[in-house]
């Protein structure tokens, strides 16, 4: 049977008989985990095994967001609570070695939680800039307004996401930092022109085209296509984030059920394939929604499939003193004030 080129959620910290089935039957590429998963060490470990069982992959990928702020699955008292990527920011407003620093050690704490579980991808770096338009839903996810310090910061934190052998998806694909909406709930549209989002909102997504996987924006950016998002819009794919930024590697949506789309399932999950996405994700773990996108949803194969494995082998495993190094990154934070504890 062949992988299918789509990515899924589950409803509980266990898998439920229909969803074991629906995983074996379909194979899924991966599988993205949310708070409501996760409860303790053992438990997630079962649960990763229990779905690596059901497609027959070992070494099937499984995502989780965990940038650190408000986004972030794995949570205290059995996580440490990692700071915003504005508190990274703040550091390196004061000290820009401190701050390229402390982006490296958020990434490689934070990938070594994950790796210990058998989770094997982590959804960021967030490339978003941050201007007074910026809605909340991005706020302090976001390490500012200036490209080459988003870019410097998020490639440290991708570097050392990598070190501990998880692989990085950057997003939101080519910008979700002027968006005045919440794409959860409703569709933005920018109205910025192209040569404006070129010079900024474009531009951290150029300088790392060399990351391995990107998720794209439900975001419509009036200047260039105005009657689609991102998402679902080949113009955005193939010439901004094909070619103008140079994204060559494996390109999955955002979550399809999110309220910035329309249409049914099978109609978003069709497009967004249309449009030239690799890969469709569907994050709420609604069992009748997953059987919908999975009907719209391709095997992987071809050019998809390549860099699907290459993503797979993208992560640079390194030893690290862990104990010394959430030290100095503790050192590193009083750099911030009002950062947070890790």
């Amino acid at each position: 049977m062949a992988t299918r080129a789509f990515i899924c959620g589950c409803a509980g910290p266990t898998l439920t008989p229909a969803e074991h089935e629906f995983f074996a039957t379909t194979d899924p590429w991966g599988l993205i985990l949310f708070a409501r998963n996760c409860v303790d060490k053992e438990q997630i470990r079962g649960l990763i095994a229990d779905f690596r069982r059901a497609v027959g992959r070992p070494d099937a990928p499984v995502l989780i967001d965990q940038e650190g702020g408000r986004v972030q699955r794995l949570r205290p008292p059995i996580w440490a609570k990692y700071p915003t990527a504005e508190v990274i920011a703040r550091i390196r407003e004061r000290d820009a070695s401190a701050g390229t620093r402390a982006a490296w050690l958020l990434g490689r704490l934070i990938g070594e939680d994950l790796i210990d579980l058998g989770i094997t991808v982590d959804c960021v770096p967030v490339l978003d800039i941050r201007v007074p338009a910026t809605h909340d839903v991005i706020g302090d996810r976001s390490f500012g307004q200036d490209p080459t310090a988003i870019a410097e910061l998020a490639g440290a934190k991708t570097e050392g996401v990598s070190a501990a052998g998880v692989a990085p998806i950057m997003k939101h694909i080519p910008g979700h930092g002027r968006a005045g909406a919440d794409s959860h709930y409703d569709l933005p549209v920018v109205d910025c022109a192209r040569e404006e989002l070129e010079r900024t909102d474009f531009e951290p997504f150029r300088r790392l085209a060399g990351l391995p996987m990107a998720m794209t924006a439900h975001v419509v950016y009036s200047d260039i296509d105005a009657a689609a998002p991102a998402t679902l819009s080949s113009v955005l794919v193939d010439d901004i984030i094909r070619g103008s930024i140079g994204f060559d590697g494996l390109l999955m949506t955002d979550d399809l059920s999110m309220g910035a789309l329309s249409g049914t399932l099978e109609e978003r999950t069709a497009k967004a394939f249309q449009a030239g996405c690799d890969m469709a994700l569907h994050c709420n773990g609604n069992l009748d929604e997953m059987v919908a996108v999975a009907s719209s949803t391709p095997d992987l194969t071809g050019r998809a499939a390549e860099r699907a494995a290459s993503a797979l082998g993208w992560a640079n495993p390194e030893p690290c003193d862990i104990a010394a190094a959430r030290d100095e990154f503790l050192a590193l934070l009083d750099l911030a004030a009002g950062a947070g504890e890790a």
